[in-house]
């Protein structure tokens, strides 16, 4: 069809559905009513409200169609070819659907993938009902996107088949590597033959599925309605995003803090439940194996056996995953490389102390002088209180008490940092600079808005380093931006942080129609992007980050991740960059970056990591399976010998002296449980080989002046 004028369109829709839907008196009715005025508010929303609304045309409806079918069927294990084909008659009709108000296409869409996940109860069942055959050759493909949907029924049965023997065959070889470490420490243990533990691998598997297809005959078209709106408004963007009421109020506590559990952010991508954020001081955080982007596979509680949570709902994985603190929860985990892991974690509050801004005090042991090293977990600010604890001020303090202690130089940390309060981004800055323009934000109107550090004061001039990483996003970013563009510090990291140049803001659906049935359920809310960020050199920091000066060695420079890697970001754009007063380093950069690449060349922990990331890409782009149980073994085996090289990556400690402040040691001491967890951050500093390269770095920042090389190159 043809682009459609919607912004008058939609005005006059919105107020005349007031009037339509105040008679509504059936609760199918007002259902019916409910999800029309849903697509007409949210629309008006993003018409009015979006940095970038789109064209509503074909070529909006053939993508929306694309994310929707990804979504409704991201395994491909129910939905045939043909059903495919069926559903592409509505390819390019989704904008036509969208004005006139017509869900035919979701509709027709819930009662097929309805009809097909009845039908597919009994191939699980029948696959399991007899004893595997793992003595001969045939292949599993595990990535859903190298295999196309099924032409047949039959087809689709061996798919199945082919799924389950797979997930058989691994709890075996799972069960067998317990048994033989369980008989190694001479532990009381009944030695189950390899035909016992098959026929209770299926078993479990069928307890499993039976579980798992209750659950999604309890999936409706709400359930799907809400996915079909997300399918809708992620055209415009990956963080524009409609939040059912339920799912709002997740998301509310999540960042309350204030649930017991494993503290970390939650977000549903396609079929899976994906770890968007770590939160500082919780129990994720200390124990270290659960990394954003990690997929949960399946939810285990103590002495029950685990719960699928592959296309389960976001608001039901959560109530799975959270608990009394205390007890324990085992996640399984697709790791970024595609391995397969099991996490367990003790559910705990969010230790407060951990979420907040703190330094340590690197002695070098050679000419005793001190460096400072600051950790930012994010850029916090509490709105709830009348001034309420802020990272500015606790970021403000540290450089104090690292000024107390007269060290040379400072390393400030933002790796893991996925940003927070702009405000507070620009003041800290300010910090480290005299005056000048920190961050361009532009709105939908192309009005730009520099925020500027306006304070001549500077509290800490002396040599710097920011340390960043791929997970390093928004206002990380444009803190690193800064510090980069004024020549303040040099920054190191991976390739690239995240990437993620924008800002979002919420809208409570129900506010915008006052005068909605009592009898209606509440609309939910709009998560939408209404700002762009540019540094001060014009370039956006959205898709492209920032890209350090010194390049570290990082598993994640062998992966697709961060902003680039979701559908339909935002694009990369210019603007005409400000003007403003650099810093006069004092040290020569191109030779520090030389030193360190050298160091980094030689150093054998950096090597392993690099070829350990290289290691990890082909495992991840190895994505079919033997299912002859010897080769499978022989593979795993292989693997997990492998893996054992790169063990002292993190287990290694590396020499550094470190120390928190004289200042903070008195009310550390004061308190053994806040004493404990100051030595376990500590001992984590000092196994941080990141760190340690970036202490050598600071050094000769220190001890290298532009004046000494360029006397030593004369």
């Amino acid at each position: 069809m043809k682009i459609r004028n919607l912004k008058i369109f939609l005005s006059a829709l919105l107020i005349g559905s007031i009037s339509f839907i105040v008679f509504a008196s059936g609760n199918d009715e007002v259902d019916e009513n409910r999800r029309a005025l849903l697509l007409k508010v949210i629309s008006f929303a993003l018409n009015n409200g979006h940095y970038s609304p789109v064209d509503i045309d074909d070529k909006f409806s053939e993508e929306a169609w694309e994310l929707y079918i990804d979504r409704l069927d991201f395994s491909k294990r129910f939905l045939l070819q043909k059903d495919i084909d069926n559903l592409a008659t509505y390819k390019f009709k989704l904008d036509d659907a969208l004005m006139e108000e017509d869900f035919s296409f979701l509709d027709y869409s819930d009662d097929l993938i309805t009809q097909r996940i009845n039908q597919s109860e009994s191939y699980y069942k029948d696959a399991l009902k007899k004893p595997f055959d793992f003595s001969i050759d045939e292949w599993y493909e595990f990535d859903p996107d190298e295999t196309d949907y099924a032409k047949t029924q039959d087809e689709l049965k061996d798919r199945w088949r082919k799924s389950l023997k797979y997930e058989t065959l691994a709890r075996i070889h799972t069960m067998q590597e317990e048994q033989e470490k369980a008989a190694e420490k001479s532990d009381t243990v009944t030695i189950k033959s390899f035909a016992q533990m098959e026929e209770e691998a299926r078993e479990k598997i069928l307890k499993r599925y039976d579980d798992w297809f209750h659950r999604m005959s309890k999936l409706d078209n709400a359930d799907r309605l809400n996915t079909y709106i997300n399918s809708l408004v992620n055209v415009y963007d990956p963080h524009t995003q409609y939040f059912p009421p339920k799912d709002k109020e997740n998301f509310d506590i999540r960042f309350s803090g204030q649930l017991e559990g494993i503290g970390a952010q939650l977000t549903q991508k396609n079929a899976y439940i994906e770890v968007s954020k770590i939160i500082p001081g919780s129990p994720s955080w200390k124990q270290g194996d659960l990394e954003v982007g990690d997929f949960i596979l399946k939810v285990k509680q103590s002495g029950e056996e685990p719960v699928d949570v592959v296309d389960m709902r976001l608001d039901e994985a959560v109530q799975l995953i959270r608990g009394k603190k205390g007890t324990k929860v085992t996640l399984t985990i697709k790791k970024l490389d595609g391995t397969i892991e099991d996490i367990t974690l003790v559910r705990d509050v969010v230790v407060l102390e951990e979420t907040y801004a703190k330094s340590a005090v690197i002695k070098d042991e050679e000419t005793g002088e001190k460096y400072g090293f600051i950790h930012l977990p994010s850029f916090y600010v509490d709105f709830s209180k009348i001034n309420g604890k802020n990272c500015y001020d606790d970021v403000k303090d540290e450089v104090e008490k690292l000024k107390d202690e007269n060290v040379a130089g400072i390393i400030f940390d933002i790796r893991d940092n996925g940003g927070g309060s702009l405000e507070d981004v620009v003041k800290i800055a300010g910090l480290f600079i005299e005056t000048g323009p920190v961050v361009q934000a532009r709105g939908r109107r192309d009005v730009n808005r520099v925020l500027r550090d306006t304070d001549s004061r500077i509290q800490y001039d002396g040599p710097m380093v920011v340390m960043v990483n791929a997970i390093s996003a928004s206002a990380s970013e444009i803190f690193a931006a800064a510090m980069q563009d004024y020549d303040r510090a040099v920054i190191v990291g991976g390739n690239s942080t995240y990437g993620k140049g924008t800002v979002q803001n919420f809208t409570e659906l129900d506010r915008m129609v006052p005068k909605k049935p009592a009898n209606m359920d509440e609309l939910g809310a709009l998560k939408m992007t209404v700002q762009k960020f540019y540094r001060i050199n014009g370039d956006a920091t959205q898709l492209k980050g920032v890209t350090p000066d010194i390049v570290f060695p990082d598993y994640y420079n062998y992966m697709e991740f961060g902003e680039a890697d979701l559908d339909y970001p935002m694009p990369f754009t210019e603007i005409t960059p400000l003007t403003w007063d650099k810093w006069t380093p004092t040290y020569d950069e191109d030779f520090i970056i030389e030193m360190s690449k050298k160091r980094i060349k030689s150093d054998t922990l950096m090597n392993l990591i690099d070829e350990n990331g290289k290691r990890l890409e082909k495992i991840r782009e190895d994505t079919k399976y033997n299912l002859n149980y010897e080769k499978y073994t022989v593979l795993i085996d292989k693997r997990e010998q492998e893996s054992k090289r790169y063990d002292r990556i993190s287990k290694d400690t590396l020499g550094l002296v470190i120390a928190v402040p004289e200042d903070d040691k008195d009310v550390i001491l004061a308190d053994t449980s806040r004493k404990a967890r100051s030595d376990a951050w500590i001992l984590g500093l000092k196994k941080d080989v990141y760190l340690s390269e970036a202490f050598h770095i600071i050094k000769d920042m220190n001890n290298y002046n532009v004046a000494d090389v360029r006397k030593e190159e004369e």
